[in-house]
């Protein structure tokens, strides 16, 4: 795979722990597609409210961070691909659990999303750092696109495939079956960790040291602050679209239709980000996907049926790509050129998967406050118009984030990095 992927992309850096990496990253996102798009119905056809739904994301996000750290702590000390590891086991033990709890999994929804959340912190702190020590400047849109690729191939294949299985198996069959599949994909993750090079870090943790860097240093303040605006759309949407669709449509086979839309496109446009996004037109690519993103919501806040929903999705499979391929690139850039990069790279990572969670978690917040004070079906359209904004105004803290790369000259530079995929 590795010389079939250097003879198409014709770049020479693309070596097997890269290579690896896009397998791990692809089982992954099978594995999450899979089910987790369907965690939240399954959650609201045993409780049927909102509250149920965002006390679950809730849990996600807040131990999301705080395992970050954790795990932060540990990747300075031992192999990160044991972190990589412990990742992909505790995302095993949240469909394993799933499994067992079966029809109780409503009354258990903190406790399923503190699971999820802690395999996502393990995972993520130990892929990004990976993607950072892995990928080179020269090959990280390579490896950022790629991944984008694969994730949308899941994204297509996955959704529509279980929402196919939900909907032609009796009662609760299809669940079991498809959280079964899962688990199963990231045991097969698990195993191909076993074949990346040992890849570990000296010294102490500086976390906090990190942390107030951003007053040090504005790139990385800038970024910082892009990224809690990031959080405050994510928030919500990850699980609001998802309930519309079903509430609109009552099957789980029009939610994987959906996702093969979204994803279709994206894998699409994935693929053309990375080819033609070159670093002078970044920020206006940033730009424009931003604009997209947002006045796709007007589709469905005016008019919800399945056929506006199916619109929004094009657009945002369209949008996601646009913007992410250089934000994502930038992010890891801003840190490469930041003080001691090298030496605090996990550090880096965890404070900027802090800030992308603080968004997430107030949005979610006010999201509960708002449902719990004013009736769901008004408050919601209102709460999506407002953090809706959220990645137009990443673009108004990345407008002004210059590297330098010679003596007296700025330039901007290629920006990299993963986080996935939220709606």
């Amino acid at each position: 795979m590795q010389k079939i992927l250097q003879h198409v992309v014709g770049k020479d850096g693309i070596n097997r722990d890269l290579v690896l990496l896009l397998v791990i990253g692809g089982l992954y996102s099978l594995g999450i597609f899979l089910s987790n798009t369907f965690v939240n119905v399954y959650l609201w056809k045993q409780a049927g409210d909102y509250l149920t739904i965002a006390m679950y994301n809730l849990a996600i996000f807040l131990f999301q961070p705080t395992t970050f750290i954790f795990a932060g702590k540990i990747a300075k000390k031992v192999d990160r691909i044991i972190v990589l590891r412990l990742g992909v086991i505790f995302l095993s033990l949240f469909f394993l659990f799933v499994l067992i709890i079966g029809e109780k999994a409503a009354t258990f929804n903190f406790l399923l999303g503190s699971l999820l959340g802690i395999g996502y912190g393990f995972y993520w702190l130990a892929f990004n750092v990976l993607t950072f020590e892995i990928t080179e400047p020269e090959t990280r849109d390579f490896f950022n696109g790629f991944l984008g690729i694969l994730q949308s191939f899941g994204g297509m294949v996955a959704p529509l495939s279980a929402g196919f299985i939900i909907a032609n198996l009796p009662d609760n069959i299809g669940y079991t079956t498809i959280f079964t599949i899962s688990f199963l994909l990231f045991i097969g993750a698990v195993s191909a960790s076993f074949f990346l090079k040992r890849r570990q870090a000296e010294g102490d943790f500086y976390f906090r040291r990190v942390l107030e860097e951003r007053k040090q240093n504005n790139n990385w303040k800038r970024i910082l602050n892009a990224h809690i605006f990031q959080g405050l759309r994510e928030g919500i949407f990850t699980f609001v679209i998802t309930i519309w669709i079903y509430l609109v449509t009552n099957s789980e086979l029009a939610l994987g239709m959906f996702n093969l839309y979204f994803s279709g496109l994206s894998f699409v446009f994935y693929f053309l980000a990375t080819k033609y996004i070159k670093p002078h037109s970044r920020k206006k690519a940033i730009l424009f996907g931003s604009v997209i993103l947002y006045f796709s919501l007007f589709i469905i806040l005016f008019q919800l049926s399945y056929v506006s929903l199916i619109i929004y999705g094009i657009l945002i499979g369209i949008a996601y790509p646009i913007i992410n391929v250089p934000y994502f690139s930038l992010t890891y850039d801003v840190i490469g050129k930041a003080w001691k990069a090298k030496e605090l790279r996990v550090e880096y990572i965890v404070v900027r998967e802090l800030y992308v969670n603080i968004g997430r978690v107030v949005s979610i917040l006010v999201f509960i406050g708002g449902v719990t004070l004013i009736e769901a079906e008004k408050i919601i359209p209102v709460l999506l118009l407002v953090f809706g904004t959220g990645h137009l105004f990443i673009y108004f803290f990345i407008k002004d984030i210059y590297l330098k790369s010679i003596p007296n000259k700025e330039t901007l530079v290629k920006y990299q990095m993963t986080d996935e995929k939220n709606r």
